[in-house]
């Protein structure tokens, strides 16, 4: 059955990559549009202000780490979901959304209700927001939410979390009441890095996905590449589904475990046309069990289900697709630490052929890093060789050809790939922009990725130094790259001296 889904999807292919070759792609740019400006919760003191152990600094009227998407039966409405006054210890004040219904041009502001303490929920602080629209409309959400303060005597440890999810069915304006479908309160456990996919093939099914660190009982906190101190830890990757919309959840179960000293995160959940279900994940391996041996490295690891995820495949060890060789970025000139998407990746499937897309941060190819790009044309079986695809001249500066925090989309059978890079910084501040580039040809060749091809998204050169810090100079681990079926509708920060990061959104036409 998966030879004759594969042999299928290749017969597609052909037929989309030759129409493909005959066509140049130009894009055209729509106006940029700033979404946020002020917090919607007003001053500190008004909310989600918990002095304890771990009481970092806000960034009062910052939003980062947005997540955008567009209803599949109404393209002009669109709904961005952020991080709202980060903090500089982790996670934010609440998730907030952007809902757009005239396709980006105005922006309502929405706080989700019932999560953080500034929306009338009972945790302290939200983090990792994700959206997902079914195909009849239904809007899901999912957030990380945790206390900041371990227990006592725990100081080492993580304190309460869990994973809140709810919906909307008009758009993103109103909210049902949050689910929690994870929650730990032992100081060994962290519900981290979530992701929500609705099954774009039938409505009554959800995916909710994580990994859950299980450190040993002295409290081994992981550092942000994956490494833990003296101890030991294991880092599976957790599902829940809903069977019936988002009305009610199954209890969360493992979907696979990388065994002791290692673990999975960046979990994220496509679609394939045939229904295919399949989870990505970086495995990070300190110490293969599968063939023995200590080792450190990053894995752009899947598994997959054929019967909307109540199994998964291959059993054991996950299909590893690529190594992810990535640095982390500093700034070009006072080599401040970005935290960026060093240890994640985005994923892309085109809803027409099934052909799949990656993108991922790599310094294989110049020593920086810089966006690597592969491929599947037949369900994952096979990929491509990774290739670099930013356009991001050389300079005498090497630290300004960095390219960071990339995404992938498919718009109408074109490819098209966002980043930032350091290229117009002139040592005034560490001006950074964001772009857009596409594909025109087949996209695991290189020469199919020109500068002809990219666009600059930023109207003026922003100083990152101005944004949040938060183990680094803090845009967010991923920006939204949506796509309506015609164009991409991208959605990302920019920071200023006046503030430390604004939302804004462009449509790109190609």
């Amino acid at each position: 059955m998966r030879k004759k889904a594969f042999k299928n999807t290749r017969i597609t292919l052909v037929v989309v990559t030759m129409a493909g070759a005959l066509a140049a792609v130009a894009a055209v740019l729509g106006p940029l549009v700033q979404v946020s400006r002020v917090s919607p919760f007003g001053a500190l003191a008004n909310c989600g202000n918990f002095p304890g152990i771990f009481n970092g600094t806000n960034f009062l009227d910052s939003e980062v780490e947005p997540w955008a998407v567009v209803n599949p039966n109404d393209p002009d409405n669109i709904v961005a979901f952020w991080q709202q006054d980060r903090w500089s210890d982790g996670g934010s004040r609440g998730n907030v959304a952007g809902v757009s219904v005239d396709g980006g041009s105005t922006w309502q502001i929405v706080p989700v209700p019932g999560l953080t303490d500034c929306t009338g929920g009972p945790w302290e602080r939200a983090s990792d927001p994700w959206l997902s629209f079914g195909p009849d409309g239904t809007l899901h959400q999912m957030s990380l939410v945790f206390q900041t303060d371990p227990p006592p005597g725990s100081e080492r440890g993580f304190g309460p979390n869990g994973m809140a999810v709810s919906k909307s069915t008009d758009g993103g304006l109103t909210w049902s009441a949050p689910i929690l479908i994870a929650e730990d309160d032992n100081p060994r456990f962290l519900n981290d890095k979530n992701s929500l996919t609705a099954d774009p093939t039938d409505p009554n099914y959800v995916y909710a996905v994580w990994d859950r660190l299980d450190v040993s009982p002295g409290g081994i906190k992981i550092n942000a590449r994956g490494r833990g101190g003296l101890g030991s830890f294991k880092g599976p990757a957790l599902i829940a589904r809903s069977t019936d919309g988002g009305d009610t959840w199954e209890p969360a179960r493992t979907l696979y475990n990388p065994g002791g000293l290692n673990q999975t995160i960046g979990n994220q959940i496509v679609v394939l046309p045939d229904g295919t279900v399949i989870d990505f994940f970086n495995e990070i391996l300190n110490f293969r069990n599968d063939d023995g041996g200590s080792q450190f490295d990053f894995n752009l690891s899947f598994k997959y289900s054929e019967n909307k995820g109540e199994r998964w495949l291959p059993h054991g060890r996950p299909i590893r697709t690529n190594k992810i060789q990535s640095l982390g970025v500093v700034t070009p000139d006072e080599l401040v630490p970005v935290r960026d998407a060093s240890i994640l990746f985005d994923v892309a499937v085109d809803r027409v052929n099934g052909n799949l897309y990656t993108v991922w941060q790599d310094a294989r190819f110049g020593g920086v890093d810089e966006i690597a790009f592969s491929m599947s044309s037949d369900g994952g079986a096979t990929w491509s060789a990774p290739i670099k695809v930013n356009q991001t001249p050389s300079n005498a500066n090497p630290l300004r050809e960095q390219a960071f925090i990339p995404s992938v989309e498919v718009a109408n059978g074109v490819v098209g790939v966002t980043y930032y890079d350091f290229r117009n910084d002139d040592g005034v501040g560490e001006l950074a922009d964001h772009w857009f580039v596409s594909c025109a040809g087949s996209c695991s060749d290189p020469v199919s990725w020109q500068p002809a091809n990219e666009d600059r998204l930023t109207d003026a050169s922003f100083d990152i130094l101005q944004a949040p810090f938060a183990n680094g100079l803090f845009l967010g681990d991923y920006v939204g790259l949506a796509s309506d079926g015609v164009d991409f509708l991208a959605f990302f920060q920019q920071s200023f001296a006046t503030d430390p990061a604004n939302g804004f959104f462009r449509r790109v036409t190609p």
